[in-house]
Order: C-alpha cells, then sequence, then structure tokens
C-alpha cells in the first residue's frame, strides 16, 4: 500500500510539474489570463497523450499577433491539435512534429487519412516534404484526388529534391495557362518516361 501511495504521488507531483512548466514558459505571458488558463489545458491534453506541443504555443501566439479573440484562439489550439491527432493516427506513432504538421496541412488541403497512410507505406523515408508537395498543389487549384494520386505515384523512389522539382514543373505549367489537373498529368507521365527502364 505505502509503495502504491508513493507512486501515485510521484506521479500527482509530475503532473503538476508539468503543469507549471507550461506555466513557466514566458511566451503564454502574451496571452490574457483567460485564454492562457484555456490554453495550457489543451497544450497540456495534448502533451499528455505524446501530440507536439509546440505548433499549439506557435497557433496561441500567430492569434495574437492577428488581434483575434480569447474564443477564436482556443478554438484554433484546439482544431490543430485535433488534426495533429488524426494526422498521427494516420501516420504512426513514429512520426516527427514536421511530419505532423505537413500531414495537417495536407488534411486541410482535402487528403484524406486514408492517403496519408498509404504515403506512409509506400514511401520509407521522411514524409514532410512530399505531405508538402501535395498541399501546396492543392493550394494552386490541382484536384486533391489528383494531387495525392501523383505524390503516392512519385513517393516509393523520388527525391525529396525531385518532388520539389515536380511541383515547380506544374506551377510553371499552370502559370502559363495549362488546366492544374493536366498540367499534373502531363507532368507525371514526363516524369515516368524519363524514370523508365532503358531510358538513354
Amino acid at each position: 500500500m505505502r509503495s502504491l501511495a508513493a507512486c501515485l504521488g510521484l506521479i500527482a507531483c509530475l503532473l503538476v510539474f508539468v503543469g507549471s512548466a507550461a506555466a513557466q514558459d514566458p511566451r503564454y505571458e502574451r496571452l490574457d489570463p483567460d485564454t492562457r488558463a484555456r490554453v495550457s489545458a489543451v497544450i497540456d491534453s495534448a502533451r499528455t497523450v505524446g501530440l507536439p506541443t509546440e505548433p499549439l504555443i506557435q497557433r496561441a501566439l500567430e492569434g495574437v499577433l492577428k488581434g483575434a479573440g480569447s474564443d477564436r484562439i482556443v478554438a484554433a489550439v484546439r482544431r490543430l491539435a485535433v488534426d495533429l491527432g488524426v494526422a498521427r493516427s494516420a501516420l504512426g506513432s513514429g512520426a516527427s512534429s514536421a511530419e505532423l504538421e505537413a500531414g495537417v496541412a495536407a488534411l486541410r488541403a482535402g487528403a484524406t487519412p486514408t492517403v496519408l497512410a498509404h504515403l506512409r507505406e509506400r514511401r520509407h523515408q521522411s514524409l514532410t516534404v512530399a505531405l508538402a508537395v501535395l498541399a501546396d498543389l492543392a493550394a494552386r487549384g490541382v484536384p486533391v484526388d489528383s494531387a495525392a494520386a501523383a505524390v503516392l505515384v512519385l513517393a516509393p523512389t523520388a527525391r525529396d529534391a525531385d518532388l520539389v522539382e515536380f511541383r515547380r514543373a506544374v506551377e510553371r505549367d499552370i502559370a502559363l495557362g495549362a488546366p492544374p489537373a493536366a498540367a499534373t498529368s502531363v507532368r507525371l507521365d514526363a516524369t515516368a518516361r524519363a524514370a523508365a527502364p532503358g531510358r538513354p
């Protein structure tokens, strides 16, 4: 019983330390007391389940810089925490903070958690750039299904630099007047031909 009581006491102390550590972060001082308390609660919950907290802090501070009200700041932080959780469920518990943030961007661009999971299966290296390219293509008007399909095709073998160059090529074609979906398809075909075995 004493051992159990001691363990429970230690856990309680650790929880208090975690909360006080967050409260002592000087950046929290930029938030008014009510917002600070509510944001801290969201961040403490995210930390408890192993989600990265720095993106949440940055989102709160971004709200302050934009002059957003307390409710709006807290809602944005909560939404990001939820989206980070969805991204981690799709990308796996080993996903880095950068991958999770890129995953959130892809999800908000319209990609599904299933697409993220398939990308994890096909690309055995960091997914940060691949996810960012997917989100960037969607932002340029490429239908998210087309953007996701292209990235999934390229993912197994393309280097990060290749993915970035693919995105730039699609963006150039769009700037020259090509429909976004067509530009993506043409560039994907050209990439496949260039990588075909036996090509001089």
